[in-house]
């Protein structure tokens, strides 16, 4: 018997520590079933374009209390509609990116909850700051005081056997704690989004406090290629 989606919600949700928060992602997932995944307990959805995101939530303004995580890469031209589509957004790849989002919050007096993208293995097919990088940019991006920054989001190369996605995990892990022992006062990194549809569990065991599940909850999308996210 093949499971439906809202047993499929039930059974993993019911198998994650409670330290961790599912985000359901809903790229190229139907309005309905995203009615189906909320009524099954579901209140973080995550989206990878702004503009997809969009047009769901305009028609699902009639439920209480869904998150909105923005989990693809953000162009900085969309970054006003970023702002205020999503109260996540997990793909701060660059200090640029992360200045224009501190100036347009300060304008429309908001403060978004950020995770900083970084790549633990150099990787030509994702965004984000390599260790390196991220640990000299530390300073400034403390600056941008009208952000939330609460910790990191990773996504392994493709292409990696468990061991490795799990040092890739790992390593992000140390990156944060070494982050932390910083002590600036508006970089905290205590969550880690990390972990996907096929290595969620390798996540978990390194840490990962925040979870990104597509296609484990709503079967394989129409477009694989670019489903690189859940």
């Amino acid at each position: 018997m093949v499971e439906s989606i809202a047993e499929r919600i039930t059974n993993i949700r019911s198998n994650l520590p409670e330290s961790v928060r599912l985000i359901a992602v809903t790229k190229q997932v139907s309005v309905d079933t995203i009615r189906t995944a909320y009524a099954a307990g579901i209140r973080d959805f995550g989206e990878n374009r702004v503009q997809e995101a969009e047009a769901k939530q305009a028609q699902l303004q009639d439920l209480p209390n869904i998150t909105w995580h923005l989990i693809g890469h953000l162009q900085t031209n969309k970054a006003v509609k970023a702002l205020k589509q999503f109260q996540w957004i997990h793909s701060v790849d660059s200090l640029k990116l992360a200045k224009r989002l501190n100036a347009l919050s300060e304008e429309f007096s908001c403060s978004p909850n950020i995770c900083l993208q970084v790549k633990i293995l150099p990787d030509p097919n994702k965004y984000g700051w390599s260790m390196a990088e991220l640990m000299s940019d530390l300073a400034e991006l403390n600056q941008c005081q009208n952000l939330k920054i609460k910790g990191l989001m990773t996504i392994p190369p493709q292409g990696l056997d468990d061991l490795q996605t799990l040092s890739v995990f790992k390593k992000t892990q140390e990156l944060a704690r070494e982050i932390s022992k910083k002590n600036l006062s508006n970089l905290k990194t205590q969550e880690l989004s990390m972990g996907m549809s096929e290595d969620y569990n390798l996540a978990i065991s390194a840490g990962a406090t925040i979870v990104r599940l597509g296609r484990i909850l709503f079967g394989e999308r129409k477009n694989k290629e670019t489903d690189i996210l859940s």
